[in-house]
């Protein structure tokens, strides 16, 4: 039903199932890794209104488990990429695995998936820092793009009376600059991904 992902090594489609609804892959050498993916493998979906909560959990400096909330997958979303290598120091969680027995070493974390109803995973709220990849930062990296630029072509600004006569060299006016960089901003908050049409 699920798989998970670490870059350079094997996929693991097998997961350990803990209970019921409780499903666990194993991650040796955690301290390595920065990023894992957890998917579905889309033989089986999840029954109607329901979804899986996907945890972290690492020995703690006693050996006892952390269990932190990274996320979700559901059917609308089969698939996240999750960064946990600032989570081994953070706070841990409640989490649905309670005191299970489940096998593991001193260099060996988890990741847990918990199948839940989507009503429940609604109030869930993962750990800040685990979600990778967002419009956001896309939209964040733009705007300091089109800044940049901006401020770069602006500081080339003369006036008509500094200008040297150049017939080999074009202008370009600084109020179309301008122009262009109000238009792009507007379009971006209108629609981040607008330049993709």
């Amino acid at each position: 039903m699920f798989g998970c992902l670490v870059a350079g090594r094997l996929v693991q489609t097998v997961a350990q199932q803990v209970a019921e609804d409780k499903f666990v892959f194993d991650l040796p050498d955690y301290q390595s890794i920065n990023h894992v993916v957890v998917f579905m493998l889309g033989t089986v979906p999840f029954p109607d209104g329901m979804g899986g909560s996907v945890y972290f959990s690492y020995p703690d400096s006693s050996g006892m488990p952390v269990w932190q909330l990274l996320g979700f997958v559901t059917n609308g979303k089969p698939s996240a990429i999750f960064k946990i290598s600032g989570l081994k120091y953070g706070e841990g969680s409640q989490h649905p695995f309670g005191t299970m027995s489940i096998t593991r070493t001193p260099t060996v974390a988890q990741i847990g998936i918990s199948v839940e109803l989507l009503d429940n995973l609604a109030q869930l709220t993962p750990v800040g820092n685990a979600a990778v990849s967002s419009v956001d930062s896309f939209t964040q990296f733009t705007q300091k793009m089109l800044d940049n630029f901006y401020n770069f072509a602006s500081s080339f600004a003369v006036s008509q009376a500094q200008m040297t006569p150049n017939p080999s060299e074009v202008f370009i006016p600084a109020n179309v600059v301008l122009k262009w960089y109000e238009n792009f901003q507007r379009r971006l908050s209108q629609n981040p991904l607008f330049w993709k049409t």
